[in-house]
């Protein structure tokens, strides 16, 4: 009787092994070289504990190309083109409710942000449409606003393309920086 036990006990375990579906081997993707990242205005939105009322009225998500010994503006990405302001997929910038560029007046919800960089002011673009890879399908019909920023030099150069931002008393200017360009977007709310 105990040889019987401890046989259908076997028979069990190995149906029980039998029935699990094999694992495959699953290749995922190496790392990104450019690192997808986003940026909140407020800087805390995103951290804020229970009881605290900071919400986001502004999120960029982007890709942070690395500068990697190249010269950047001029070289590669050349002056009066548009450029997908970061790598990858275009970057997106979600409003809250409703701001103001250039004069501009935008209504929440998300869009796209290119930029022609130039050696002394660059264009900034707030456009319409949305997932798209780079700027190669960029469509100027889109766009909701184009402001010209001035250019700044800064004094050592920034490995990683990066955005943040700075309050400004009725919003919050966008800083843009990438190797030795510094240029600023004031953005109203």
């Amino acid at each position: 009787m105990k040889n019987i036990f401890i046989v259908v006990f076997a028979l069990l375990c190995f149906g029980a092994k039998a029935q699990q579906p094999a694992v495959t081997e699953v290749k995922f993707p190496a790392a990104d070289p450019s690192p997808a990242d986003i940026v909140y205005f407020p800087l805390n939105a995103p951290k804020a504990k229970a009881g605290d009322e900071t919400k986001p009225i502004i999120k960029i998500v982007y890709s942070r190309p690395q500068k990697k010994g190249r010269e950047i503006f001029g070289v590669l990405e050349q002056y009066g083109t548009v450029w997908r302001f970061g790598a990858n997929e275009s970057t997106e910038v979600h409003f809250f409710k409703k701001v103001s560029i250039g004069g501009k007046k935008i209504k929440a919800g998300t869009y796209s942000l290119f930029a022609i960089p130039n050696k002394d002011t660059w264009t900034i673009i707030v456009n319409s449409e949305t997932d798209k890879w780079g700027a190669f399908t960029y469509n100027q019909a889109k766009d909701v606003v184009r402001v010209n920023v001035p250019v700044k030099t800064l004094p050592k150069p920034i490995e990683y393309f990066s955005l943040t931002f700075t309050p400004l008393n009725e919003g919050a200017t966008l800083v843009i920086g990438w190797d030795k360009t510094l240029v600023e977007l004031p953005i109203s709310f």
